[in-house]
């Protein structure tokens, strides 16, 4: 395990590393912190497709999401208050890790056989969606991305890097003749 999970040792850490646990320790309040809202804790959790496997607290999305349909506004809270302390509750981070054979390598002896599948807390999911959500959101509403950034932006796709790349190689043929 060693291989997949190197030890995080704050000895070996350079300046850099030294400043960035430094802030994490301090918690960020900007006049970005809006409270989350019902209305958007609720379709993220519902998501979350039902037959996935949960993390080590063996919560699944589904059990998650009858709570809050008898209880709506119990995770707003809840989230709400993570981002207020601007904290990721440590036992949401924590995984169990499964090593899967890749297909093809099953004789092989080496650790690069495996391939480590990590499943974390569905509720550390959950605020993890919300916070993506908000960058997202806030990404696109300022227009931050550059309009040939490709990965990472909804909708766009590996096919329409190379359909843009092919259509700017065209056009520049095209100035020649």
């Amino acid at each position: 395990m060693d291989y997949f999970i190197p030890e995080d040792s704050a000895s070996s850490d350079g300046a850099h590393h030294k400043q960035a646990r430094q802030l994490m320790t301090e918690p960020m309040h900007t006049i970005e912190d809006i409270p989350f809202k019902q209305k958007e804790v609720q379709p993220a959790l519902e998501t979350f497709a039902s037959r996935k496997a949960p993390g080590e607290d063996a919560l699944t999305s589904e059990m998650l999401l009858q709570v809050s349909r008898s209880f709506p506004t119990v995770f707003t809270i809840v989230y709400n208050e993570c981002l207020h302390r601007g904290n990721f509750p440590q036992h949401w981070k924590r995984s169990i890790i499964h090593p899967i054979v890749k297909p093809g390598k099953e004789g092989l002896s080496e650790v690069r056989k495996y391939r480590p599948i990590s499943l974390i807390n569905t509720a550390g999911k959950l605020l993890e969606k919300l916070l993506i959500n908000r960058i997202n959101h806030n990404l696109h509403t300022n227009k931050v991305p550059n309009r040939n950034q490709y990965g990472f932006i909804p909708q766009n796709s590996t096919v329409d890097a190379a359909m843009a790349v092919k259509q700017y190689a065209l056009s520049h043929v095209q100035q020649r003749n």
